[in-house]
């Protein structure tokens, strides 16, 4: 069975920087994608960024394309979000998604079929 298994949420004041893991077990995720959404409350569900878990290629929302950067540590079967000059707009649970490509685009919701519970970040201005 597949957990994926969020850490590393807060509260942070803008411009300061949190780091949040994901944790994933269950399965070999070798050729699988991996990605960090949020969701702001009564807002949908966004993405965020997004890493092939064999050859490591990287998409990001331009919302935040030079501020977090996502990696992994297959040693580890965890996938990392740093996040850099936090915003008040970055509020938001942020959710770990893995899923095989399906030609849906790293982006869309349906491109993943297993998500984790959630982190909460809140950055205050």
């Amino acid at each position: 069975q597949v957990q994926l298994v969020e850490s590393g949420g807060g509260l942070v004041q803008a411009g300061e920087s949190l780091t949040l893991s994901c944790a994933a077990s269950g399965r070999t995720f070798s050729g699988y994608i991996m990605a960090w959404f949020r969701q702001a409350p009564g807002k949908e569900r966004e993405f965020v960024a997004a890493i092939t878990w064999t050859v490591g290629n990287i998409y990001y929302a331009d919302s935040v394309k030079g501020r977090f950067t996502i990696s992994r540590d297959k040693a580890k079967n965890t996938v990392y979000l740093q996040m850099n000059s936090l915003k008040p707009e970055d509020t938001a649970a942020y959710y770990c998604a893995a899923g095989r490509p399906l030609g849906r685009g790293p982006s869309s919701t349906g491109q993943y079929n297993y998500w984790g519970q959630g982190t909460p970040v809140t950055v205050s201005s």
